[in-house]
């Protein structure tokens, strides 16, 4: 299975999971890897929230749509927890949007993961420096 392909199963088991507000993602129904991307966002939501909420100026996540929001939960957990290049995570991210969300969607995720991957490179050099 392709990774984008395993992104979209993770996607939609997340927007699942969202709407019907429960704390166990069901990973049954999906592909061993969509399932470990779902399980691995999920689990760490709360943190991945956090940064999120750091990173977007203009909507608080609780009032993002859910697809945006899993979309760049997934997203910000494929950046922390992959080895994929930025440019490939946002450029993912932009076409789950394109393809599931809104025509303003996209350029919305690419700003906030934007902003999120500066953010952890500002971090890491900051981290290097005071060593």
């Amino acid at each position: 299975m392709k990774h984008a392909e395993a992104r979209e199963q993770a996607l939609g088991a997340l927007y699942a999971a969202d709407s019907l507000q429960v704390e166990a993602i069901d990973i049954t129904k999906i592909s061993k890897r969509a399932g470990a991307l779902a399980e691995g966002t999920w689990s760490n939501r709360e943190a991945i929230d956090e940064l999120i909420s750091d990173t977007s100026t203009r909507w608080r996540i609780e009032r993002m749509p859910i697809v945006d929001r899993n979309i760049l939960r997934l997203s910000v957990y494929e950046l922390e927890n992959t080895d994929l290049s930025i440019g490939i995570v946002i450029s993912e991210a932009v076409k789950l949007a394109k393809k599931f969300s809104t025509s303003k969607s996209g350029a919305f995720i690419n700003g906030v993961l934007s902003a999120v991957a500066t953010r952890d490179d500002e971090s890491q050099t900051g981290e290097d420096t005071e060593r």
